[in-house]
C-alpha cells in the first residue's frame, strides 16, 4: 500500500491487524490454538508504535473488541495480548532487522519500508524467514521515497502472478483532513513533492546518479534492429570496444560490461555478464574470452587487488582503476554526463540468478543513488567501460557530487 501523507495508512493497517487478531486468518494446516502473532514493524520503535497505538485505541473504543483484550504491556516492547492467544507487537527493523531474529509471525506489517536503508536485506534475509513456519502474510505500507527498493518491489508485484496486490492512494481521498490545507500545499509544493507526498506516486528523489528520464532515453535509443544481434552487426563495422569489469567483494558480484563506440562517440552496451562466488581463475578466463570476442580497451577494478589483477592479465594491457572517494565520484559523474548528453544506450539486460531471481541492469541504474551504491556492480562496470571516453575539458552539466566508497 503506497499512498500520500495523511491518507490513512496507519488506520487501515490497524484495522487489518485487529481483524487478523480476532479471526486468526491463516491456512488451517498451520492452525495452532493459543498462538497467533502479529507485528507492526518500522525503521524506528516510535514509528512502529504508531500502527500499534492506533490498533489499541480502536480496540478500546469498540464494545465488541475491548472485552477480548487480556493484557497490555509496553516493556520491553509494546504488546497487546487477546484472550484467544493472538498478540500484536511493535518492533523496530534497526540494525538490519536484528530485533526480529528468532521470532515467528502470522502477519507482518512493514511500515514506511521506503525509508529503510537496507530494505532488500531486511525483507529477504530476515522478515521472510519469520513467516516461513505458517506461510504468513506480509504487508508493505509506505509513502514513496524516490524510486528505490519499494518502487521496484511494487512494479515486480504488479507484473507477477504471485497473488500480491498493490494499492495506491491520494491524500485528497481522506475526507477527514482539510481540503483547503491540501490545496494550499498544491499551490506551493513542487510538482515532484505533490506527486510523492500527496498523490502517493513514485518520483526520483533527486539523489539518483542517473535519473529515470535519462534511463528511459537510453532505453528508447536502443530500440534499433542491429542491437538484436550485437556480435554479427558490430564485428564488421568501424566500432571500437571498451570493457569494464567490477570485481566481486564478499557480498557483491563480478560484472563485466562491454560497449561499442561509434564514430560520433555514442556508446552502446553489447555484452553484460554477471556471476557470484567464482574462483579467480574462472573470472580471469571470462575476461580473456570477452577480450577475444571484443578486442579493445580493458578497464579493471583494481581496488584492494592492485598488482595481482593487472599482472595476471598483463598481456591484455588492462587499465587499472582504484576506487577512492575522489575517483569514484569522478567515475559516476562521467556516467551521469554520458546519460545527460544522450551518448549511451542499452537494452533491458536481465540475468536469471539462483532461485529464479532476476538481476536487471535497468533496475540497478534506476535505484543507484549518490548515497547508496555500494552493491551496484553493474552500474560500476558500465561506468568503468565509459571511463576511457571521459572528456577532461568538457564542462559538467550538473554540479559535481561526492559519493561514499
Amino acid at each position: 500500500m503506497v499512498t500520500g501523507n495523511r491518507w490513512g495508512k496507519s488506520f487501515v493497517s490497524a484495522l487489518k491487524a485487529l481483524h487478523h487478531a480476532v479471526f486468526q486468518t491463516r491456512d488451517l494446516r498451520y492452525d495452532k490454538p493459543g498462538h497467533y502473532r502479529i507485528v507492526t514493524a518500522s525503521i524506528t520503535q516510535d514509528q512502529a508504535g504508531i500502527i500499534w497505538g492506533t490498533a489499541l485505541k480502536l480496540a478500546r473504543d469498540s464494545d465488541e473488541i475491548e472485552p477480548l483484550i487480556k493484557e497490555i504491556s509496553r516493556t520491553p516492547f509494546p504488546r497487546i495480548l487477546f484472550g484467544n492467544g493472538s498478540e500484536i507487537t511493535a518492533r523496530s527493523t534497526q540494525n538490519r532487522g536484528e530485533y526480529l531474529l528468532g521470532n515467528d509471525y502470522d502477519y507482518f506489517i512493514f511500515d514506511e519500508v521506503a525509508f529503510e536503508t537496507h530494505a532488500d536485506y531486511v525483507v529477504n534475509e530476515v522478515i521472510l524467514m519469520r513467516l516461513a513456519d505458517r506461510e504468513g502474510e506480509l504487508d508493505f505500507v509506505s509513502t514513496p521515497n524516490g524510486k528505490n527498493w519499494l518502487y521496484h518491489k511494487a512494479r515486480e508485484m504488479q507484473d507477477s502472478e504471485s497473488g500480491g496486490h498493490v494499492q495506491f492512494g491520494d491524500s485528497r481521498e481522506n475526507v477527514n483532513i482539510s481540503a483547503d490545507y491540501l490545496n494550499r500545499r498544491l499551490e506551493f509544493f513542487s510538482s515532484d513533492r505533490v506527486a510523492q507526498n500527496i498523490m502517493g506516486r513514485f518520483v526520483d528523489s533527486g539523489r539518483e546518479i542517473v535519473s529515470s528520464e535519462m534511463v528511459d532515453s537510453a532505453l528508447e535509443q536502443s530500440n534499433l534492429q542491429f542491437l538484436e544481434e550485437p556480435n554479427k552487426n558490430f564485428r564488421y563495422k568501424n566500432y571500437r570496444f571498451l570493457s569494464g569489469w567490477d570485481l566481486a567483494r564478499k557480498r557483491t558480484a563480478t560484472v563485466g560490461v562491454t560497449v561499442a563506440v561509434d564514430t560520433d562517440g555514442t556508446a552502446t552496451v553489447i555484452a553484460v555478464e554477471r556471476f557470484k562466488r567464482m574462483d579467480w581463475s574462472y573470472v580471469f578466463q571470462r575476461i580473456r574470452n570477452r577480450q577475444q570476442e571484443f578486442p579493445g580497451v580493458l578497464v579493471l577494478d583494481a581496488t584492494g587487488l592492485g598488482d595481482v589483477v593487472t599482472e595476471e592479465l598483463q598481456d591484455l594491457a588492462p587499465m587499472p582503476f582504484i576506487f577512492t572517494e575522489k575517483s569514484k565520484a569522478a567515475l559516476l559523474t562521467n556516467l551521469e554526463l554520458f546519460h545527460s548528453l544522450k551518448k549511451i544506450r542499452y537494452s533491458r539486460w536481465e540475468i536469471r540468478e539462483q532461485h529464479g531471481k532476476v538481476w536487471s541492469l535497468e533496475d540497478e541504474l534506476r535505484s543507484a543513488t549518490w548515497d547508496d551504491n555500494g552493491r551496484c556492480d553493474g552500474v560500476m562496470a558500465l561506468a568503468l567501460a565509459l571511463w576511457p571516453l571521459r572528456r577532461q575539458t568538457l564542462a559538467p552539466i550538473t554540479e559535481p557530487r561526492v559519493s561514499a566508497v
